[in-house]
């Protein structure tokens, strides 16, 4: 059949592989069969109808989830807003801020009559945070380069300006080296007053210097009592963020550190984000501080000016290495005055030498020799074994166990009496003594004078001395003890054992703090002491009376072995020692180093002071090394004029002391 074709809708047919093909164009995977044939109108109604129900299904997960996690932000929007505002707050404060201690005002140390040793007075610190000064004038010079400032010329300027209000106290060229360090912070000058600090810092100059609060400990008695007072110095506990206290590190400032201290108040400031380096500015305070207690000394001031300069000058005198002095009241144990030869200013503790800060007159014993006596004078008495007048034959030399034992001087055999045996400090007749009374008594008589063990002066570094235990006793232990050898004590704890006998027998524990002053006033008086009945008062009574026999001066063998001690219009009781060093080469007894030693009681008839002294090895063949006696003098007679002692109504008799 010829002619035009017929119009009308297009029927494509094809084969399997078009029908693929005509899926994949139009993007659908919709499958196709052999017999299926489509108008390119219903193929893309078709692929529209699968597309648009495939869109929305997308659209629809998507708003899900969106909802979801709104949901869930909305839920953690208000936990944060409603629950959790205050402890995130809280700590955000703390990741920007930093607490740092307000020093307490440090408490006053004062003798007994108020006289201050030791307090402290306010002046500053300055510093400055070096990361941010330079990252502040280093943006500066970038924003502003025609001004030409930048942290080199900024920190320049500082050090300049510094250096001209604190000339004493530091140079421009030690300042540029300061800011000049690769840390974020330093130091920059201390001990800096207020008024000079506030002039430094404020706005028109260079506020971002800061200035940090403390107080200087102030000693204006230099070396006075020194070694007692002690000294207190800040100490950088954590340079990070500049925090500092003030301490003791010697001395009754260590000792009472705590209660001097006082206690700290807090503040807050603000620190650089990531860092611990404090901004200036940012400080504001949030505790105010408590102020530390004072305390209240037994010593005297002016007595122990006295007794130091007495003391150095005699030793110096004497060629002596060394010596230490106490003064102590008869009856209290309260130490007036406590004394080395060397010593040191805590004002200047940079040049202060640990042997200066030793205080020796409590932490170095050494073996006292015939001050010892006494243990086996009281014993003597208290066990009926002698009476001062009694008379004992007394030969030059006595055998004691393996070795011989000798007088000071050579005699034969001679008639002593008791009062001479201890008043001529003869070391045969005390051994004989000893040897009636027997060692248990002697052993127990160390016990109670309180031997080997610490006086409790409430000092640091207070040694016990040393006393052999008794079962490791030898055949030779008691032929030294008694006179002062094998044994080490003290001068705090020699003068302990005269200021018993001069108390009635009874032993008090020394000390050196009278009181504690509470920052209110209220007045917190320190413990009674610690007492121990060492003998009767009737023995203690006749020993001491029998020693006045040491000062007297009599005809012919009857003066004792320190005349020079003796004080005009006084009675007066002591005892001398001489004890031999061990000497550092052969570890043996040398027969040149001695330590000289001197107990005495003021006035003998009315006790009110005691008095100890020792010279470590003077030289023996100068007459101040040969006996403190003449020191011990000095020192009485500034007590007496100092307090105005009554005058003994009588002065003391004497004695017969060697028979002929």
């Amino acid at each position: 059949m010829t002619g035009r074709p017929r119009r009308g809708p297009v029927r494509v047919a094809g084969t399997r592989a078009q029908a693929r093909r005509t899926s994949a164009q139009a993007g659908h995977g919709s499958r196709t069969t052999p017999h299926r044939t489509y108008s390119a109108t219903g193929l893309r109604r078709a692929n529209g109808k699968a597309a648009n129900g495939s869109t929305r299904s997308r659209f629809a997960s998507v708003r899900i989830i969106l909802v979801v996690l709104l949901s869930i932000a909305g839920l953690q929007l208000v936990k944060v807003q409603a629950f959790d505002a205050e402890a995130l707050s809280a700590r955000a404060e703390r990741q920007r801020t930093t607490p740092i201690d307000i020093p307490a005002q440090r408490g006053s140390i004062m003798d007994r009559n108020g006289t201050k040793l030791a307090f402290s007075v306010e002046n500053r610190t300055l510093s400055v945070n070096l990361r941010l000064m330079r990252k502040t004038w280093d943006e500066f010079a970038q924003q502003h380069p025609e001004k030409g400032q930048n942290f080199e010329t900024r920190s320049a300027a500082a050090a300049r300006f510094i250096a001209q209000k604190l000339p004493d106290k530091t140079t421009e060229a030690e300042l540029l080296a300061k800011f000049r360090k690769p840390d974020n912070f330093t130091f920059l000058v201390d001990d800096v007053e207020p008024s000079i600090a506030e002039e430094i810092t404020d706005g028109e100059n260079f506020p971002e210097i800061s200035v940090e609060k403390r107080a200087k400990r102030e000693y204006p008695g230099g070396t006075l009592a020194a070694n007692v007072v002690g000294v207190a110095k800040w100490q950088m506990e954590d340079p990070d963020v500049s925090k500092h206290n003030l301490h003791g590190l010697a001395g009754l400032e260590a000792t009472w550190d705590n209660e001097l201290a006082g206690t700290p108040g807090r503040r807050l400031v603000d620190t650089e984000q990531g860092g611990d380096v404090v901004i200036p500015g940012t400080e504001r305070d949030i505790q105010p501080a408590t102020a530390g207690s004072d305390l209240e000394l037994t010593l005297d001031a002016d007595l122990q000016y006295d007794l130091q300069s007495k003391l150095s000058d005699y030793v110096a005198k004497s060629r002596a290495k060394g010596g230490s002095a106490v003064i102590m009241d008869a009856k209290t144990g309260e130490v007036y005055a406590l004394a080395n030869d060397r010593t040191y200013d805590p004002n200047d503790l940079a040049k202060a030498t640990p042997d200066q800060m030793n205080n020796r007159a409590v932490t170095t014993p050494f073996e006292p020799g015939s001050v010892n006596k006494i243990v086996t004078a009281v014993a003597a008495i208290e066990h009926g074994i002698a009476t001062p007048e009694s008379v004992l034959p007394v030969p030059g030399a006595l055998r004691v166990a393996d070795h011989t034992v000798r007088d000071a001087w050579t005699h034969g055999t001679q008639n002593f009496t008791t009062a001479g045996i201890f008043g001529k400090s003869s070391n045969v007749g005390t051994l004989l003594l000893a040897q009636k009374l027997g060692e248990e008594p002697f052993a127990d008589m160390l016990k109670k004078f309180g031997l080997g063990q610490r006086t409790g002066i409430g000092l640091p570094g207070e040694s016990p001395g040393s006393v052999p235990p008794r079962n490791q006793w030898s055949g030779t232990t008691f032929g030294n003890l008694p006179i002062g050898q094998g044994l080490s004590m003290t001068v705090v704890q020699m003068a302990g054992m005269y200021q018993a006998i001069a108390n009635g027998g009874l032993r008090v524990e020394p000390r050196v703090v009278r009181a504690k002053v509470n920052p209110d006033g209220t007045r917190v008086e320190q413990p009674a002491p610690k007492t121990t009945q060492v003998t009767t008062p009737e023995t203690a009574k006749t020993v001491l009376d029998m020693l006045r026999a040491t000062v007297q001066k009599g005809k012919g063998q009857n003066s004792g072995t320190a005349p020079a001690a003796a004080l005009e219009g006084y009675q007066i009781s002591g005892k001398t020692g001489t004890g031999q060093q061990i000497d550092p080469k052969t570890k043996a007894y040398s027969d040149s180093l001695y330590n000289i030693t001197f107990a005495g009681v003021l006035p003998a008839d009315n006790p009110r002071f005691v008095v100890g002294i020792h010279l470590d090895a003077p030289d023996t063949t100068l007459p101040a090394g040969h006996s403190a006696g003449p020191l011990f003098h000095d020192v009485a007679s500034y007590l007496a004029q100092r307090y105005q002692l009554p005058l003994s109504k009588e002065p003391s008799p004497v004695v017969p002391l060697v028979l002929s």
